[in-house]
């Protein structure tokens, strides 16, 4: 497992840890008090359908604000420059709202508690299993992927060593999720929400001011790496060369479509958000809600690998003993004070366990309703769902902290995550779209898309890349045209299946195909939801323009 450098222990004492212990026991408390209202199987795994958009959208963006974010990011930023932009403006905005605007009546219409079981009605047990089986091996990985980004933290500010700090931030989620489900998860991610903003926004402003502002970063940056390392599109020509090692079409097409619309649209560990909430209008906007801090996190995570990148030009060179997942550490080391360390090294914890509560929430939802309860031990008593669903959450934690290793390996843990996505995401994704507006699709092309997209995407990385078969740049060039692979052939399989096996009957496709109508949309809509402020399309549109906008100084 890799080890930061010695020189990036923070000067932490009594006052950050009282801070430490205070969150720790906030979360807790919240465990305990969400318990009281967990009392079927739906209070566990969806908060009983009860949640308002606000609670829901908060915890939407929360739950993809964790550690693969925050480190992650500011690492992209570090090594890549403003091009990291990309993951938000182009790689989320337009797939939150796509999520929003068009899936969200399908999968809450069709009063689905996962998005496999949604597979299940369009296509039959056999893409069922295979997407629960697929959904369950990533969301373990990820969560590990959390816990691994925790520990080397960890171990560098705090001097704990790694495997305390994974038994400890394990043992807390563990908790508040085994207690009260996914309402715990979701209200202490709206707590962790404001408590990462309330740790990188000091951050960001300290660091701008240490390097100059804005223009004396920019100014250093540009000397150091190009014109075109503060710029978005600048260098992205076909057969150019840039940081990236991506062109404009595979950020548009890998990024942009085929890997974003496959991560916002088909991870339960973000829809689950949205299903919790109290009626379709506050599920469709949850995405939409969020899609608003989204535009805006860059300035608080791409900013900061920034100026990290100024006050430290050794990340990420051999022998520095620094990579660029430090570029966080590093400004939190040389900036803070104590009092404003301790928020922001809880501030960290809150988006490591934020992120891995949102897997592990998923993670059990999956296995129990899609996979034990599916096909294992059917007909059973909803307690004793529940009770499988609390050892299946003290499973996954367990099962997370052995994955932390496998992400060791990668210098960019933002680099592992694009590659999990291109594998799982991307191939679920083809199958959804074409499923949702194509009712000749059959159950077997369903299947078959599926299998194939994940293995082509496998084989593309490991093979065609790794071994030097084809030439690609980095490891995200490699990762994006993974993902236009397992879309091309999934979609490719998936039309010669459909050509020759037999599709469902139609009227077992009302709610699940575009153009058919679920008796789930048909309820009205509730008092105070038609506001014009509250309009889905509204919303939706909004979100892509300041998106559009703010790519403006970055355009130059």
């Amino acid at each position: 497992m890799l080890h930061l450098a010695e020189g990036l222990r923070l000067p932490t004492n009594a006052l950050d840890y009282t801070l430490l212990g205070i969150y720790f026991a906030v979360v807790l408390g919240i465990g305990f008090a969400a318990r009281t209202s967990v009392k079927t199987s739906l209070d566990f795994f969806l908060s009983g359908r009860s949640l308002p958009a606000w609670i829901t959208g908060l915890a939407f963006v929360a739950a993809n604000l964790g550690a693969t974010e925050i480190l992650g990011m500011a690492a992209n930023g570090a090594q890549y420059g403003a091009y990291t932009v990309h993951w938000y403006w182009i790689g989320a905005v337009p797939a939150m709202v796509f999520l929003g605007l068009v899936m969200m009546p399908f999968y809450y219409g069709s009063k689905v508690r996962s998005v496999p079981e949604f597979l299940l009605h369009r296509f039959g047990p056999s893409s069922h299993l295979l997407s629960s089986i697929i959904f369950a091996v990533s969301a373990v990985l990820i969560a590990g992927v959390n816990l691994y980004a925790l520990a080397i933290v960890l171990e560098a500010l705090l001097g704990w060593p790694e495997w305390v700090a994974i038994v400890v931030a394990g043992f807390f989620v563990l908790a508040y999720i085994t207690l009260g489900g996914l309402s715990s998860a979701i209200y202490t991610e709206v707590l962790q929400f404001f408590v990462i903003l309330a740790a990188l926004i000091p951050l960001t402003i300290v660091g701008l001011k240490r390097v100059g502002g804005w223009d004396g970063m920019s100014d250093k940056l540009t000397g150091d790496h190009g014109n075109a390392f503060m710029t978005a599109w600048e260098g992205t020509g076909i057969g150019s060369d840039n940081p990236l090692g991506a062109n404009w079409l595979t950020i548009v097409l890998g990024l942009g479509f085929v890997m974003s619309f496959g991560y916002w649209t088909t991870n339960f560990a973000e829809v689950q958000r949205a299903l919790s909430a109290k009626n379709l209008s506050a599920a469709r906007r949850t995405p939409l809600i969020a899609a608003f801090p989204k535009i805006l996190i860059p300035a608080v995570v791409v900013v900061p690998g920034l100026i990290a990148l100024v006050m430290e030009p050794a990340l990420g060179k051999p022998g520095s003993g620094l990579d660029y997942n430090h570029a966080i550490p590093v400004l939190m080391r040389d900036l803070l004070p104590n009092g404003v360390l301790g928020i922001a090294v809880t501030g960290l914890l809150a988006a490591f366990m934020a992120g891995m509560a949102a897997n592990i929430s998923s993670f059990n939802t999956v296995f129990t309703n899609d996979i034990w309860a599916a096909y294992l031990k059917k007909d059973k008593p909803d307690a004793y769902y529940v009770r499988t669903a609390r050892v299946v959450t003290v499973v996954g934690v367990l099962i997370g902290m052995g994955t932390a290793f496998i992400a060791s390996s990668f210098s960019n843990i933002m680099n592992y995550l694009q590659t999990l996505f291109s594998f799982f995401n991307v191939p679920l994704f083809v199958v959804f779209i074409i499923g949702m507006f194509w009712k000749r699709t059959t159950p077997a092309a369903g299947f078959w898309g599926l299998l194939s997209g994940t293995v082509a995407a496998m084989i593309n990385y490991f093979w065609f890349y790794k071994q030097g078969v084809i030439d690609i740049p980095s490891d995200q060039g490699a990762n994006f045209v993974s993902s236009i692979v397992a879309f091309v052939v999934g979609a490719v399989v998936m039309l010669v299946v459909t050509l020759v096996t037999r599709p469902k009957p139609a009227d077992q496709l009302a709610g699940l195909v575009y153009g058919t109508v679920s008796p789930g949309l048909e309820e009205p809509p509730a008092k105070g939801d038609d506001a014009w402020y509250r309009k889905p399309a509204l919303l939706g549109w909004g979100a892509i323009i300041l998106a559009a906008v703010c790519y403006i100084p970055f355009s130059f």
